[in-house]
């Protein structure tokens, strides 16, 4: 029987005959049948190939804050999905449904890259977003996508652990618009207990994209008692604005029991409000919480004047500071991002979709 599996650039073949994937800083080396931590990329025919290509558990339309962005395109809607697997192990996982998916069966839903561009037009998606799971273990699939929505008008989101190998790193940015980065702590030893993983290749994506026209914005979830301590985010927030600058966006978002973490309790928007102090404290202009109802934390202020220039409620967009330029009405200091002359209006809705079935109507 013929496999469907995809195949892939970024491996190569070991001394002792092992296929070693070259994708993240796993360094996975496999025999022949053999699969990666993440599952979805294996040896077939002495190769790595991808074995979910084409395939998704699902896709929805959502606000494009619910990424979270809030400085891309505000307003406008994303068509969102996800695969199954991923490269990381975090105990925490909030989509481990998906993410530490062993079963195919988990991939109810297909669609070629073409399918999903003209979806996301019809539907009138601005963007559409890889999600749910890491899309650095799915790379061929998402560019392919990428490529494919380019070329109709439509912009592409990863939302990313940011765990990868310097040259596919730089192939997959290639293709996209914006990222929001899930900086999962700040200490070597959080990522190597809670995430099987390193803190430092994180930091290496994250200088990478500063030099990019990738537009991208950064997430921790703060989880009590593990990475929430004044001293940890003083230094991360102190090493974003001197590695990255003052105005990459960061997003503080409260953690609920889940997967391997039942036993600890949900954060508190108490914590989310010092660790936003903090960080504004250390010089970064746009600093949001989120998880939690707080539309001062998940509004955004001018950094010359502090007006408000963007009101939200959860993912609701109320007043409008801005003119057509993306400046501050008051002083016309710019809001660095990617902004569209006028909000889109999308709101809070969440569609879930199948492609299967004709789309219409207008998600702007």
């Amino acid at each position: 029987m013929k496999s469907d599996a995809h195949p892939t650039r970024y491996w190569h073949v070991l001394d002792d005959g092992r296929v070693q994937c070259d994708v993240c800083p796993r360094a996975c080396r496999m025999h022949e049948g053999q699969r990666g931590l993440c599952f979805v990329r294996g040896i077939e025919q002495g190769e790595v190939r991808l074995y979910t290509y084409g395939r998704s558990s699902g896709f929805c339309i959502d606000p494009i804050e619910k990424k979270p962005l809030n400085h891309f395109l505000p307003g406008t809607s994303v068509l969102s999905f996800g695969t199954a697997g991923c490269n990381l192990a975090c105990k925490f996982c909030q989509n481990w449904d998906m993410s530490k998916s062993r079963e195919m069966d988990t991939l109810a839903d297909r669609a070629t890259p073409q399918m999903l561009a003209d979806a996301a037009k019809a539907a009138g998606c601005a963007s559409v977003a890889f999600t749910y799971n890491d899309p650095v273990i799915f790379m061929e699939y998402a560019v392919d996508v990428a490529d494919a929505c380019r070329e109709q008008g439509i912009r592409s989101v990863a939302v990313t652990a940011g765990y990868m190998c310097d040259a596919p790193r730089a192939e997959f940015y290639r293709h996209m618009d914006a990222t929001n980065v899930d900086l999962k702590g700040f200490t070597e030893s959080f990522y190597r207990k809670i995430c099987g993983a390193e803190l430092q290749a994180v930091l290496e994506t994250l200088e990478y994209l500063k030099h990019t026209n990738v537009w991208f914005e950064i997430t921790t979830l703060l989880i009590p008692e593990e990475n929430d301590s004044d001293r940890e985010i003083d230094e991360m927030t102190q090493w974003i604005r001197d590695r990255l600058g003052p105005d990459v966006p960061l997003h503080f978002t409260a953690f609920h029991p889940d997967w391997k973490m039942r036993d600890k309790p949900p954060t508190l928007p108490a914590t989310l409000t010092r660790a936003r102090a903090i960080a504004m404290r250390n010089g970064l202009r746009y600093v949001y919480t989120g998880n939690v109802h707080d539309p001062v934390g998940s509004s955004t202020y001018c950094s010359g004047c502090g007006t408000r220039l963007i009101e939200r409620d959860w993912y609701e967009l109320g007043e409008w500071h801005l003119d057509d330029r993306g400046q501050c009405l008051d002083c016309h200091t710019p809001l660095l991002g990617v902004f569209a002359a006028a909000p889109g209006t999308w709101g809070a809705r969440r569609m879930p979709l199948r492609l299967s079935v004709r789309v219409t109507g207008s998600a702007m």
